[in-house]
Formats: C-alpha cells, structure tokens, sequence
C-alpha cells in the first residue's frame, strides 16, 4: 500500500439544456492533490464524439476539443478549488463537473486512461457499427502519438475538405501539420472492418490536393493509418491498399505512429 497515491477524479459534462438536464461525459480530471492544495492533475477528453451528436445534433465538436488543451493549461495554472470555480463560472453550465471521487493507484496517468475508457468511451455500439468502432480507436491512438510527442496542440484537426473540394463534403481529415510548406496529413482508415472506406478516401484525395495547392500553395501528403497485423495478401485488403496507393496515398500500421509522431516533433522543432 506505500506505493499507492491518493487521488480524486471529476468527470466532466457537456449539457447542452439545463432544462432538460441531460449530460454526455466527454472529459476526466484526475488531481493528486499536494501539499499546498494543487498537486497534480491532468485531462483527458473522449475521442469518440458520437454521444455528443445523438444528445445535441448541432454541437460544435471543434470547439469542444479545443476545450482540452486549454482545460490542460488552466490545471497547470490553477489550483484545484481556482480550476472547479473557473468551469462553474466560465461556460454558462454548459460544461459541468460531477462531484469529486476518490481513488487509489500507483500511476495516476494509467488510471487517468482507465478512467477515460470507463467513463469516456465504453459505448454500447448496435451491429453495424465495427467499422465506425474501428476507425475510432485508430483515430485515439494516432491522437495519443502526437500528444506523447507533444505536437497535437500544435497540429490542425478536423480538417473540413469541402473548401478544398466541392460544398457539402463531410470528410474531415483527422490531423495535420505544415512544415516547410508541405501539408502532411493523417486519416484513421479501418481497412479489417471497412475496405470501401479507402475506396472515398482514394477518390477525394486528388481533389484536396489539388484544392490546398490552389488555395495554400502547398504541396500535401497522406497517409492514411491503419490497423496492425493486416493480412496484406487477402484481396480485399490488397485492393484497399492498391487503392490508395494509387492515389499516392501512403499508409501507415499503428505501431508506425510514434515514429511518425518523432517526426512531427523534430519537423516542428518541439
């Protein structure tokens, strides 16, 4: 029991109507608090945004995830009651924290990510659904990459194509950066559960890449990130990545993406 630190937790919720008085978590704050009443404390935001868009259709997720990173900066600045009092005060009771509760654990950044997949992203998801569960978890650990590399913050998200493409699109590629005047892009692509996605990702990408030439006078890359382990020799698979490459698509497996992510960080001199 030495090893063990005593923590608290707060879930945060999004409510989109007091009068309703309906929530969706989309955040965990983890405190070990110190001597002087602040200690440690971290956030982490869901990366599964479905629950959000079935309780308030018109949320505006960018904002939302935006809220993560400045939330982040607020615990390293404030104390935990300055922190609890700025959510009360600053967001109209949109977002919400949930009583505090206890918990032990020898590393609070592991219970932070247990917590997060407790509280955050464990989903009843109908049949159906793989495809959309498999892309997301692809999408969590290529964000985790970039976090650990300490780029994310640094990297546009949500990257809307239909300016690049033709009005109505609803790609939205999942990340991004620019160094030297390239645009390296990154899209989550569940090819074990869903091989047409590739098939929409390899038809869109020459139009958003002549699109951002037009309009950033920026030469751009893609890679798409996929599953580990894939049987590259199945035909569906080796059709999806045909296809891809045909688009000059590059294709990443997750075990790829911290080195990826090493790149982004010496290529925006983090």
């Amino acid at each position: 029991m030495a090893g063990l630190k005593q923590c608290e937790f707060f879930l945060l919720r999004y409510v989109p109507d007091a009068v309703k008085d309906e929530f969706v978590n989309i955040g965990v704050v983890l405190v070990e608090p110190g001597a002087n009443g602040a200690g440690h404390a971290e956030v982490r935001f869901t990366r599964d945004w479905q629950r959000v868009k079935c309780l308030d259709p018109a949320a505006d997720l960018e904002m939302l995830e935006s809220l993560e990173d400045d939330l982040r900066a607020l615990l390293k600045e404030a104390s935990r009651a300055e922190f609890i009092c700025n959510i009360n005060e600053s967001f109209s009771n949109i977002l919400q924290l949930s009583p505090a509760k206890a918990c032990l654990t020898e590393s609070p950044a592991e219970e932070l990510g247990r917590l997060a997949e407790m509280y955050l992203e464990r989903v009843r998801r109908p049949a159906g659904k793989g495809a959309a569960a498999g892309r997301q978890l692809i999408a969590q650990r290529m964000r985790e990459a970039f976090e650990q590399a300490g780029v994310w913050k640094l990297m546009r998200k949500r990257i809307a194509v239909a300016q690049y493409t033709h009005p109505g699109d609803p790609l939205k590629i999942d990340c991004g950066y620019r160094p030297n005047g390239e645009l390296k892009l990154f899209h989550a692509v569940s090819l074990a559960s869903d091989v047409d996605a590739a098939k929409v990702l390899a038809f869109t990408y020459p139009q958003i890449r002549e699109g951002m030439a037009r309009l950033e006078q920026a030469k751009t890359s893609l890679t798409a990130i996929v599953e580990d382990d894939l049987d590259r020799t199945g035909e569906p698979i080796a059709f999806a990545l045909g296809t891809l490459a045909r688009s000059q698509i590059a294709v990443a497996a997750q075990a790829e993406l911290p080195r990826l992510a090493e790149v982004a960080r010496r290529e925006l001199r983090v």
